[in-house]
């Protein structure tokens, strides 16, 4: 009846009140303690605000249920088998919600690492209740399942702080050039970035020798890890690869 309708809205707006008090306050504390501007989130914050959304949406299905006086209770012991079903059929984004809960309050990783998830590598850019945003090396977004990801092996290149960067490419036993003479003039041809690399720095890496090719890995060190600037230098470099293999087969 109508006292049903008024005290499953009633208590829906006293627990929203409550949620988002404790929500609001405990991120304004956490942002006080760790020193983090309005503008700017992490891990934690993101898990919070999870944790809100999750505890609003079931407080939603309460009132709804409340309208028609059920109570919850009751509901979950009469209907244990369908609850059991749409468990078994929603195990799939259940277990996406909960590894995200997982990974918000880890340390892993964070907004803004650059990171390897799996084969995807790139800057992730958020982390909601399902999905990780990574924009990887193309410049593609890409949305990665949180199951996926904690399931995943995954390289932290911002924790670990590498400052050695490492360019794959192959050569054809065709080509005259020297692997001497292709490693300085890719170090030549970067000294524009001297003040960003670590000098004598460059070496080609011979990784494996088949029939009619080399598998190579051209490798320097930078002073400062710097993703931005190696991003443009790791565009230049192929370049200048591919420059320097086409000229060599015109010669």
């Amino acid at each position: 009846g109508l006292y049903d309708v008024l005290y499953s809205i009633v208590s829906y707006l006293l627990l929203l009140t409550i949620v988002n008090f404790v929500t609001a306050l405990l991120v304004i504390i956490y942002r006080l303690r760790k020193n983090i501007p309005y503008k700017y989130t992490d891990n934690v914050i993101n898990g919070i605000n999870n944790l809100y959304y999750i505890i609003v949406t079931i407080g939603v299905i309460l009132m709804i249920l409340g309208f028609w006086g059920i109570d919850f209770k009751d509901l979950l012991t009469s209907l244990s088998i369908v609850a059991a079903a749409i468990a078994i059929i929603s195990k799939e984004y259940v277990s996406c919600i909960i590894s995200g809960i997982i990974i918000s309050f880890s340390k892993e990783i964070n907004i803004d690492d650059y990171v390897k998830i799996g084969e995807i590598k790139g800057k992730i850019l958020d982390i909601n209740l399902t999905k990780i945003t990574v924009l990887n090396e193309d410049d593609d977004v890409i949305y990665i399942p949180n199951d996926k990801a904690y399931m995943s092996e995954i390289i932290n290149y911002t924790k670990k702080e590498i400052k050695k960067v490492s360019i794959d490419f192959e050569l054809g036993m065709e080509y005259h050039t020297t692997i001497e003479q292709l490693e300085k003039s890719l170090s030549d041809s970067l000294k524009e970035y001297s003040q960003f690399i670590e000098p004598n720095s460059f070496n080609i890496k011979i990784v494996d020798v088949f029939h009619d090719y080399l598998s190579l890995k051209f490798q320097y060190m930078f002073k400062e890890v710097n993703r931005d600037i190696e991003k443009v230098i790791r565009k230049k470099t192929i370049r200048l690869i591919a420059n320097l293999i086409k000229e060599d087969k015109e010669v």
